[in-house]
């Protein structure tokens, strides 16, 4: 047994200890057979992603997108409507027949014989010492150590204090996809993209929906898409932008907010979503040394490694400048190649990072802003191209969605790309690997053929849209040997 990290009586040493199930978990593959390890985790195994997050929320998402394009199904020439929505059904669908079986079974995967190496611990952790813990199993308290330990213990929902203290019942995104029954009225706290995401959800499926923001809506999108974007929402949602909550009571109607300019919304549901904080705080990382930003961000080098103590790690939203899933399993892979190879370290991968909002329209952003690119000092060249300008936009009568690429006109380099319409998310792809492989897009367009009448048209022509310095270096369209009418008109 190795020599423990602390002074403080252990019951158990491990070579590795990892807190959290989420990206954590998937830290330990064959390549640590031979390494003891714990792996904490007091809630339910996967994570936020898992659970609470990205995947059932993306379930509820094309539920939600199924039933208003089924509304909105006449303006392509159809009569069809949603009759009634089985909410329950959903729930049971998602969560009994989808999520909690994977969590149950990623957790008895642990707890059983194919990974004898490993044994779980489900009390909440806190450090006592160097990379020494306090946690236990079922009902017993246990001490353990580790020679590394990574934390990835997720981050958790804020509660705005004037609504804490008001004694009423709320939901978060933790519990909200759990309610026994669809509510006929809901009241979101928060313009971002969770309160986003779950206003389209509720709104499709029947709930009459009030947004209470303190700014606007999706505040950080490129202005021509944030315009828009709260134009569109105003129009299915009541919206109150500019606004802070001051309070909130619990009415025979459900729950009043009250905000500060003395108006107020009732709702038969109120849900918070105005951020998520990390868990570090919940840690006491301080008894570990583990230095923090602020109080329950972990603080990190490049590599991942704790600043302030050796042999710590951390991961996604409890350290990350991103909480994003794809970027919490970017960081994994990262922090597994240094736990093996400690002389080659590899950086955590933060450049170029993605993010998509699954509401209506879905937005998919990568890069730049145009402003932020004019701040940046770059010579800007900008092109907005339409949904609806190409074939596959004519054939879903769309009349929103854009997409808007940012690029440098002396360079020819890609600086942003910014996607709202139906697939945004899909779309986004090809430019953000524009954006890893540092590619050049006036060439881009020209030297690969675009699937006609596919909608990464929307693409294509955004980037022959661009406009640079050297014009021997313009996009231009492939075109066939003869130029009939007939023949361009294919084009």
């Amino acid at each position: 047994m190795h020599t423990p990290a602390s002074k403080t009586a252990v019951d158990r040493h491990y070579d590795l200890v990892i807190i959290g199930t989420g990206s954590g978990n998937s830290i330990p593959g064959p390549e640590f057979k031979d390494w003891s390890i714990a792996i904490i985790e007091k809630a339910s195994f996967g994570g936020t992603c898992l659970n609470a997050g990205c995947i059932p929320t993306k379930m509820y998402v094309h539920t939600a997108d199924t039933a208003l394009q089924t509304a909105e199904s006449g303006r392509l020439g159809l009569q069809a409507e949603v009759n009634s929505v089985d909410w329950p059904g959903i729930v049971k669908r998602i969560f009994e027949n989808r999520v909690d079986p994977i969590a149950a079974a990623g957790e008895e995967y642990r707890r059983g014989p194919q990974t004898p190496n490993i044994d779980v611990y489900d009390q909440h952790a806190v450090f006592i010492g160097d990379r020494t813990l306090r946690t236990g199993q079922g009902a017993r308290q246990r001490t353990i150590s580790g020679d590394q330990v990574v934390i990835a213990a997720g981050s958790r929902p804020v509660i705005p204090e004037a609504i804490a203290a008001s004694g009423v019942r709320y939901y978060t995104s933790e519990d909200i996809m759990r309610l026994p029954r669809l509510p006929k009225s809901l009241v979101v706290v928060g313009g971002g993209y969770i309160a986003m995401e779950f206003a389209h959800v509720f709104d499709a499926l029947g709930s009459d929906v009030t947004v209470i923001a303190r700014s606007t809506l999706l505040r950080n999108l490129d202005d021509d898409l944030h315009r828009p974007f709260n134009h569109l929402a105003a129009e299915r949602f009541e919206v109150r932008t500019g606004r802070t909550t001051i309070g909130a009571d619990q009415t025979g109607q459900g729950i009043t907010v009250h905000l500060d300019d003395g108006s107020s919304a009732t709702g038969e549901v109120l849900l918070v979503a105005t951020g998520r904080i990390p868990n570090g705080d919940l840690l006491d990382l301080p008894s570990g040394g583990i230095e923090t930003i602020g109080t329950g961000r972990v603080k990190v080098d490049e590599y991942g490694r704790s600043t302030s103590a050796a042999g710590v790690w951390a991961l996604g939203d409890v350290s990350s400048p991103y909480m994003l899933k794809h970027v919490a399993n970017a960081e994994m892979r990262a922090v597994r190649h240094n736990l093996l190879n400690p002389e080659s370290l590899q950086r955590m991968p933060h450049d170029h990072v993605p993010a998509a909002t699954f509401t209506h329209p879905q937005i998919a952003t990568v890069g730049m802003t145009e402003s932020q690119a004019r701040e940046s000092g770059h010579n800007v060249t900008v092109k907005v191209q339409r949904y609806g300008d190409v074939a596959f936009g004519w054939a879903m009568e769309d009349t929103t969605g854009m997409c808007k690429l940012v690029a440098d006109q002396d360079t020819g380099k890609l600086l942003g790309a910014h996607y709202m319409g139906p697939q945004a998310s899909t779309l986004i792809q090809q430019m953000i690997t524009v954006l890893a492989f540092d590619l050049d897009v006036r060439q881009f367009a020209a030297k690969q053929y675009w699937i006609h009448p596919a909608l990464p048209e929307v693409t294509e022509n955004a980037l022959l849209g661009l406009t640079f310095n050297q014009p021997d270096h313009n996009l231009q369209r492939f075109k066939p040997a003869a130029e009939s009418p007939e023949q361009l008109s294919e084009w």
